[in-house]
C-alpha cells in the first residue's frame, strides 16, 4: 500500500476574471455590479430577435495588455464562436466565446510561495467572452410560490466582458495553486484591467485535481472542483479532493472524472454530475461578428504601458533589498504604499528601515486616522531624513517613534523639530555619567541584586537613564556605562 507521500498532485486552473469597462462586452449596457435585478439590460444583452452584437475595444486592449504581461503570444487574427449549450440563465442558449482563435497563446506566470521561492506555471491561453446572467433557486415554504420550487433569474451580469484563464497542468499543490492565482489576482489589480474581487464574483475558479504515483508522468484520472468562493475555499478544496483521491485508490477503487462541489461547511467536496465524457459545445464561427485582426502597432504601444509587475517587484524587494517574503507581499498588495515606499528608498532611506517604519509605525497611525500613508503629511523626504537621523546616532528609535507622531501631526521634518526642541540624542560621557550616578542612587536595592548575580535588571536600570535624560542618552553608551559602574 502507497502512502500520501508517494502520491502527487497534479492541478490545473481555469479562471474567470470579469474585465473593467464601462460597459458590457457587445452592447452599451452598464458593466457595474449590483443593483436591482434586470435593469442593466437591452435587446443586444438579452438576446432578442434582430439585435446585433458590437465588441468592446476597452475589453480587447485589456486581454492584449493581460497576454503581454505574462509573455503571450497574441496572434495577428482573432474570432469569436458560438459555445453552444443551455442555460437558464443564458439569454441566447449559446455563449459568444472564444476557441481556436483566441487573442492570447501561452504566457507564463510566476509567483511566489511563503518562504520566497520563485515558481513558475505555463498559461494555455487567455481567451475573451461573455458571462452569463445570475439564477437564484429557492424551494417552498417562503410564501412566494407555495408548495413548490422555484428559480429567479437575473440578467444584469448577461453579457459582462470575461476573461478565461486556463493554465497548464504544472501545479503540484493547493499552496501552490493559492499562489498562483494570487499572483494573477496582483497582475490583473496592477495592470487595472479589473478589480478581482471574488466576494462580487468578478473572480471565480475551476480546479482539475488528479494524483498519480511520485516519479510518474502519466496523468491520473482528474476531477473539476466547482463553487470555491475565496483563496481560503480553493485551497481547503484541493487538499480535501487529494486526500479523497488518495482513499479511493488505496482502497481499491476507481477515480471517476466528475465534476465535484466544494461544501465550505462540510469541510468536503461531493459529486455534481459525471464528466465521463467531453461535452459538445458545437462550436463555430458568429456569423454576427467579423474577425480580429490586431494591429502590431497597437500590441507594441499597450505592451508599453505596462507597469513593474509584481513578480519583479517582489524580486527586487526580496532578493536585492533583503525583505522578508511576507513584508514584500504585504507591500506589494497595497499599490499605495508601494509606491510611497519606493519614493523613499529613492529619497536615500535604507530599506529595511524604510519597510520596518511604513509597515509599523506609519501603518499604525494610518489605521488610527483613517488617512492612508501615502497622503499623510509625513513625505517620503521626511521619511529618509528621519531614518538618517537614527542611523548618524542623533537621534535614538524612541525619539524616532514620538517624532514621527509630531511629523504626522504635520509639525515639519524631524529636522527642524530636533534642532528647535533640542532632541538630539547624546553622547557625552559626563552628562550620561551624570544620569547614572542619580538613578544608582535612587535604586540601590536593584544594584544590590545585580551585583548579586540578577544581571537582567540591567534592563530596568537602563530604562531609568533613558527616562532621566528625557530619551535623549545614547543607549549603547547608556548601557556600556552602567556595566562599567556596576563592576
Amino acid at each position: 500500500m502507497m502512502t500520501a507521500t508517494q502520491y502527487e498532485a497534479v492541478i490545473g486552473i481555469e479562471c474567470h476574471v470579469e474585465l473593467k469597462t464601462a460597459s458590457k462586452m457587445f452592447c452599451g449596457c452598464a458593466n457595474e455590479f449590483g443593483g436591482e435585478p434586470n435593469t442593466k439590460v437591452c435587446p443586444v444583452c438579452l438576446a432578442l430577435p434582430g439585435a446585433l452584437p458590437v465588441p468592446n475595444r476597452a475589453a480587447v486592449e485589456h486581454m492584449i495588455r493581460a497576454g503581454a504581461a505574462f509573455g503571450a503570444e497574441i496572434p495577428e487574427f482573432s474570432k469569436f464562436d458560438r459555445k453552444n449549450y443551455f442555460y437558464p440563465d443564458m439569454p441566447k442558449n449559446y455563449q459568444i466565446s472564444q476557441y481556436d482563435m483566441p487573442l492570447t497563446k501561452g504566457g507564463i506566470v510566476r509567483y511566489w510561495l511563503d518562504d520566497g521561492s520563485m515558481r513558475e506555471c505555463r498559461l494555455t491561453r487567455i481567451h475573451l467572452e461573455e458571462d452569463t446572467g445570475k439564477s437564484t433557486h429557492a424551494g417552498s415554504g417562503d410564501g412566494r410560490i407555495a408548495g413548490s420550487e422555484y428559480s429567479l433569474v437575473d440578467f444584469n451580469r448577461a453579457g459582462v466582458p470575461l476573461m478565461e484563464c486556463v493554465s497548464e497542468p504544472e501545479l503540484r499543490s493547493a499552496e501552490e495553486a493559492v499562489a498562483y492565482l494570487e499572483a494573477l489576482k496582483r497582475t490583473f489589480v496592477q495592470l487595472g484591467v479589473s478589480d478581482v474581487k471574488m466576494e462580487e464574483g468578478s473572480l471565480r475558479c475551476d480546479a482539475n485535481v488528479s494524483i498519480r504515483p511520485t516519479g510518474s508522468t502519466a496523468l491520473g484520472t482528474k476531477t473539476e472542483i466547482k463553487n470555491m468562493n475565496s483563496f481560503r475555499s480553493v485551497h481547503r478544496a484541493i487538499e480535501s479532493e487529494i486526500a479523497r483521491q488518495i482513499a479511493v485508490l488505496e482502497s481499491g477503487g476507481r477515480i471517476v472524472q466528475e465534476t465535484r462541489g466544494w461544501d465550505e461547511i462540510a469541510g468536503t467536496t461531493h459529486s455534481m454530475r459525471s464528466k465521463e465524457q467531453a461535452h459538445d459545445y458545437r462550436y463555430f464561427p458568429d456569423p454576427d461578428l467579423v474577425p480580429l485582426e490586431i494591429d502590431a502597432a497597437l500590441v507594441e504601444r499597450l505592451r508599453a504601458t505596462l507597469p513593474v509587475l509584481p513578480p519583479a517587484r517582489f524580486a527586487k524587494y526580496h532578493s536585492e533589498y533583503g525583505l522578508s517574503p511576507a513584508h514584500a507581499t504585504q507591500l506589494i498588495d497595497n499599490a499605495s504604499l508601494s509606491a510611497y515606499f519606493d519614493a523613499c528608498v529613492n529619497a536615500g532611506g535604507r530599506p529595511q528601515q524604510v519597510a520596518n517604519f511604513v509597515l509599523g509605525e506609519l501603518s499604525r497611525l494610518s489605521n488610527e486616522g483613517n488617512v492612508p500613508v501615502a497622503e499623510s503629511a509625513v513625505t517620503p523626504h521626511d521619511l529618509a531624513e528621519l531614518i538618517a537621523l537614527v542611523e548618524g546616532n542623533t537621534i535614538n528609535s524612541k525619539i524616532a517613534k514620538e517624532l514621527l507622531g509630531r511629523m504626522w501631526s504635520g509639525e515639519g521634518s524631524p529636522k527642524s523639530i530636533v534642532e528647535k526642541e533640542g532632541l538630539a540624542q547624546t553622547s557625552d560621557t559626563g552628562a550620561i555619567d551624570g544620569f547614572i550616578a542619580g538613578v544608582l542612587a535612587a535604586n540601590a536595592e536593584v544594584v544590590a541584586d545585580y551585583r548579586a548575580g540578577k544581571t537582567n535588571v540591567l534592563g530596568f536600570l537602563v530604562g531609568q537613564v533613558m527616562k532621566a535624560s528625557r530619551g535623549k542618552a545614547n543607549p549603547a553608551l547608556v548601557q556600556e556605562r552602567l556595566r562599567e559602574k556596576l563592576g
